[in-house]
């Protein structure tokens, strides 16, 4: 493993992103945490005080789960807070604005695991992004009858402006037009996720854009990306640097930024904030 001093690694990643002549976007949690959306503390008081003093959970995540169980009407009417506030409000920080405003005039393509649509609302454009795992502002037939998907947002508007001491009113809780089944999120859980012709098309794009660009001078900037699915973002990310010798493959994690030895010549890791490093690329 690898490591270097903070103000060389950004100079470095300077260069590499002025020199790429494309630009890959590995996308995980931390670069929207980055930008603010934090699931506990202060921000999870604000909007699910009652939930966590009712059912004893101290996070959103947790939250989410613990749910599930409950009756569709409470169950929704903590969802809809959840995806309201994760999905159609604004990020707090302007961190995805910042990154599109140092990879807007590149040849870019976005690959993420998050599932907020900030990527688009920072001004991205919607055919060079791939969501893999799904997007909060997407509902799916839980059976699934179809592999079709619904556009949420008038239905989670008015369940959060309608509920009622944690509750939905029962005609609010949604239900496949198709066959009267409930709705659920459509995000990537198990077997029955639905990729709709969107998403199938958005992988299309996504593996035309690696195949173009299978040589030649490429960053893979890999932004706040975990363990919890490395072989979508992190592990491909390796393999493709280590299959180009012009590439480059540029970490940024909060909590630790590593590679293997095989492409540590390759490699610029920065153990980091994602927001402040992106403002010291732009100074």
């Amino acid at each position: 493993m690898v490591s270097m001093d903070f103000a060389e690694s950004v100079k470095k990643l300077k260069q590499a992103l002025s020199e790429a002549d494309a630009v890959v976007i590995g996308a995980g949690a931390g670069l929207s945490t980055s930008a603010g959306f934090i699931y506990s503390g202060e921000r999870f008081e604000k909007y699910f005080s009652d939930f966590s003093e009712k059912y004893g959970f101290t996070d959103m995540y947790t939250g989410g789960f613990h749910v599930l169980g409950l009756e569709p009407e409470i169950m929704w009417a903590y969802w809809s807070r959840y995806i309201y506030i994760n999905r159609y409000l604004d990020a707090p920080k302007p961190v995805y604005d910042e990154l599109f405003s140092l990879v807007k005039n590149k040849d870019y393509f976005v690959l993420t695991t998050n599932v907020d649509h900030c990527f688009q609302k920072a001004g991205f454009d919607k055919e060079r992004l791939f969501y893999t795992q799904g997007d909060y502002g997407l509902f799916q037939c839980t059976e699934p009858c179809t592999q079709d998907t619904y556009d949420n947002e008038e239905m989670i508007r008015k369940m959060y402006e309608q509920q009622k001491d944690m509750r939905i009113p029962s005609e609010l809780i949604p239900k496949c037009p198709k066959c009267g089944k409930p709705l659920t999120m459509n995000l990537r859980s198990d077997d029955k996720f639905v990729e709709d012709d969107g998403w199938k098309l958005a992988c299309s794009r996504y593996e035309v854009f690696l195949e173009t660009h299978k040589t030649g001078k490429v960053l893979f900037l890999e932004l706040g990306v975990g363990y919890n699915t490395p072989v979508i973002i992190k592990y491909p990310f390796w393999k493709m640097t280590m299959q180009n010798p012009e590439a480059t493959y540029a970490c940024i994690n909060f909590e630790e930024a590593l590679c293997p030895e095989e492409i540590k010549d390759q490699a610029i890791l920065i153990t980091g904030d994602i927001g402040e490093v992106l403002k010291e690329l732009k100074s």
